[in-house]
């Protein structure tokens, strides 16, 4: 599937048999080519429920998994990765990279039982880790004591004024400002018409500022104030954040200012064998597209050494016709 114009929302999604991934591992893999040197567009997928409206899936339909790049300028360039939990869509708290250039990439993630998750592109993982450490799906195991409070005597300033320091006598009495000494009366000045002649102001080199004790270290200083910490009392483990058990809709919700955007060889298996045979018969057309690639680049550069070459040779004849030309001149004159 590609994108083809410019400017606007793509929603499409297909129908699967209902399926549920508990104590099952979970793959989702697709390929996606920004053919276009896409700047600023998804290219993610989504896996959903039943229930879904296909005729009108929009961005609030709701879905299980968001998984795949998205790109805006320079500042948004990741792997999205969002899980839904109790009804609630949760991004990941790292970031992951994802590819920008022209070629077909291969994006894979595997969920498996034990609450955790792989992500791969063109099958290299990265990103891994544990759905309850890189996620916020489950309250907090500690909070902040709320008995607790910093105590009124704390002292966490590290530094502090140097008691022993003194004002140097005649600090205050230096202005700001003082009068140009090279400033001069003009000849024309008229007291009674312009007033009284006051030289101009400018800046005092001997002014020091407003005087500050330097500063030491403060013996009474006891360190950062950290808050203790206690158990949260509404926190609840849970070893079923993998699971989705109804599965029936995949599809693509997305936004592109520029399209040409190319989707495809879409997976959704619990088995990572079958999803890595698709990864290497992807990796041979990707071998092949990059090999099509360099030939044309070769071509590219061939023809412009070409072209280089020839303008050379072009220029120089017109050099010497010239100079040739001159010389019959100057042969001529001779004679007269």
């Amino acid at each position: 599937m590609k994108t083809t114009q410019d400017a606007r929302f793509y929603q499409i999604s297909a129908e699967l048999p209902e399926f549920s991934n508990v104590d099952k591992d979970l793959v989702l893999q697709y390929t996606v080519k920004h053919g276009q040197n896409l700047d600023c567009g998804g290219g993610y997928i989504k896996l959903m429920p039943k229930g879904v409206d296909q005729e009108n899936f929009n961005g609030d339909s709701p879905y299980n998994i968001m998984f795949g790049p998205d790109i805006c300028g320079s500042s948004t360039r990741k792997t999205h990765l969002i899980f839904n939990y109790k009804g609630t869509n949760h991004l990941i708290k790292k970031d992951i990279k994802c590819e920008t250039d022209t070629f077909t990439h291969l994006y894979t993630l595997v969920l498996r039982p034990d609450n955790t998750y792989q992500v791969q592109i063109d099958g290299k993982e990265v990103a891994s880790g544990s759905l309850k450490e890189d996620w916020e799906m489950l309250p907090a195991k500690e909070i902040k004591d709320p008995k607790a409070s910093k105590p009124s005597d704390w002292v966490d300033n590290k530094m502090m004024a140097d008691p022993t320091d003194a004002k140097p006598e005649g600090w205050d009495d230096i202005p700001r400002q003082i009068q140009d000494p090279e400033a001069a009366k003009p000849e024309d000045w008229d007291d009674e018409l312009d007033g009284e002649w006051e030289a101009p102001q400018i800046e005092n080199p001997d002014y020091k500022g407003e005087w500050r004790a330097k500063q030491i270290e403060n013996p009474a200083y006891k360190g950062e104030w950290v808050h203790p910490l206690v158990a949260n009392p509404e926190y609840a483990d849970d070893d079923t954040l993998y699971q989705f058990k109804s599965n029936k809709y995949v599809g693509f919700e997305i936004w592109q200012v520029k399209s040409g955007t190319v989707f495809g060889n879409i997976l959704v298996s619990d088995s990572v064998e079958d999803a890595k045979k698709a990864a290497d018969e992807v990796e041979t057309l990707r071998e092949e597209e990059k090999a099509a690639f360099d030939k044309a680049e070769e071509e590219r550069k061939a023809k412009e050494e070409e072209d280089r070459k020839a303008r050379e040779a072009e220029e120089a004849n017109k050099a010497d016709a010239t100079e040739d030309d001159h010389s019959g001149h100057d042969h001529g004159k001779d004679e007269l």
